[in-house]
């Protein structure tokens, strides 16, 4: 029988298949294959872990978003309520100065036409005396006057004792 390379590869192949069983390649193979499964198994069960930590931020950071933008809706209305109280304040106080400047203005105006009907009579009063002192003194000879003096000066003693 004559062995040709075919046969010695088969003998190789057949040696190396027993030198394989016999270091238990096979069980380190499916041992390794085995860690490497659990290793995946366990990445994962934490990604998944993870997920759901991220699931459970991504919920509380929009709840605390909505939150946030009604408290921002809140303060924007009080904003809007305040602004327009001070400027119904401001309206009225404007309202109440500008009545109290007419009021002070119609107040001058009718003392300063109190004024000037006072002055008026008095100078028509001034003119009346001088006007009467005129005629008095045209008409009124010596005697008339002494008499008239002599008068007076009596009503003033009167009025002193």
């Amino acid at each position: 029988m004559a062995f040709d390379a075919t046969f010695f590869a088969l003998v190789g192949l057949i040696l190396f298949f027993i030198l394989i069983a016999y270091l238990k390649v096979p069980g380190m193979m499916a041992k390794s294959l085995d860690e490497r499964a659990d290793n995946i198994r366990e990445e994962l069960a934490e990604a998944k872990r993870l997920r759901e930590e991220a699931q459970i931020l991504l919920g509380e950071y929009q709840r605390k978003r909505k939150e946030a933008e009604a408290d921002a809706a809140q303060i924007l209305a009080a904003a809007e309520r305040e602004a327009a109280a001070l400027t119904e304040e401001a309206r009225q106080k404007t309202e109440e100065f500008v009545a109290r400047r007419n009021a002070l203005s119609e107040q001058k105006i009718r003392q300063a036409e109190a004024d000037a009907i006072s002055a008026v009579r008095s100078a028509a009063v001034d003119l009346a005396i001088a006007a009467a002192e005129r005629v008095i003194a045209a008409k009124a000879d010596g005697s008339t006057q002494d008499a008239l003096f002599k008068d007076g000066v009596g009503k003033v003693q009167a009025r002193l004792n």
